[in-house]
């Protein structure tokens, strides 16, 4: 592992290195990571900003959208000089005055089966900043199957949660089938742009995704495998409920029924 550091790293992360958890080994594996951000609107947004800031290597920024005006009020990487850009250019603007020194890759393109196929194995922890469950599905099914851990966010409203999947590592670990075994009937569970969302909630929850995220990386702490964090702010309460890992899932049970991506465009 290098070790070496120039003056301006040793500087700009110092508050980093003075942690007894982290110090330079820790640093120098952010610096050596690969993460993938699928989804560069409001989720994805204060994560690329976090993951820049803290020193992450390689970020790779994957969304097909162009930024609107209605974008602004959570998606705070963004500016409204840069209203009809695409959205992984604007949060590039964002990441490179940031911190000049991660090396950004650029992936303007809609997700699906041969986008995940490709993408996905270049990267060692892939985060989930997307707002419907068709994609968080391929998103959820793809890292199992590809073995690649998952940090996963939503947000709705007034409500926030979060969970780490790593499944394909074995019991006890859960997969995100296990939290939610089909693809919900469409108009079920309503999107932000029709129920709304309060875009402070978006920015703590993609935080705490960019806060996984590094103790992925680093080997510290404990992750969220295993357990959903659920967030009401407007009653400010955070609670916590455990995941256990379903024998009987299409995905990762004993049994399981789903082995590739076929099922998917």
């Amino acid at each position: 592992m290098d070790l070496d550091f120039t003056e301006d790293e040793l500087h700009r992360y110092s508050r980093h290195i003075i942690l007894k958890e982290v110090g330079a080994i820790g640093q120098a594996k952010l610096r050596a990571a690969r993460v993938l951000i699928v989804g560069a609107g409001g989720l994805g947004s204060p994560l690329a900003l976090y993951l820049a800031a803290a020193g992450v290597g390689t970020l790779g920024l994957l969304d097909h959208d162009e930024l609107e005006l209605s974008n602004l009020q959570r998606q705070v990487a963004h500016a409204t000089s840069r209203i009809g850009q695409y959205k992984t250019e604007s949060t590039a603007v964002a990441l490179r005055d940031l911190n000049p020194d991660v090396r950004l890759e650029l992936h303007t393109r809609r997700l699906d089966r041969a986008a995940a196929e490709e993408l996905f194995p270049q990267y060692d922890v892939i985060c989930d900043g997307t707002d419907n469950f068709p994609t968080r599905f391929l998103v959820g099914d793809a890292c199992h199957l590809l073995k690649k851990p998952l940090v996963s966010a939503a947000v709705l409203r007034f409500e926030g949660q979060l969970s780490v999947f790593r499944a394909h590592e074995g019991p006890p670990h859960p997969c995100h089938r296990c939290l939610n075994p089909e693809l919900p009937p469409e108009g079920m569970v309503p999107s932000c742009s029709q129920a709304g969302v309060l875009g402070a909630v978006v920015g703590v929850m993609g935080t705490l995704q960019a806060t996984e995220v590094l103790k992925i990386i680093m080997g510290i702490g404990e992750d969220m495998s295993g357990r959903l964090l659920l967030w009401d702010a407007l009653d400010a309460r955070f609670r916590t409920v455990k995941l256990r890992r379903d024998l009987e899932c299409a995905l990762c049970g004993e049994n399981a029924s789903i082995r590739d991506l076929s099922a998917y465009p």
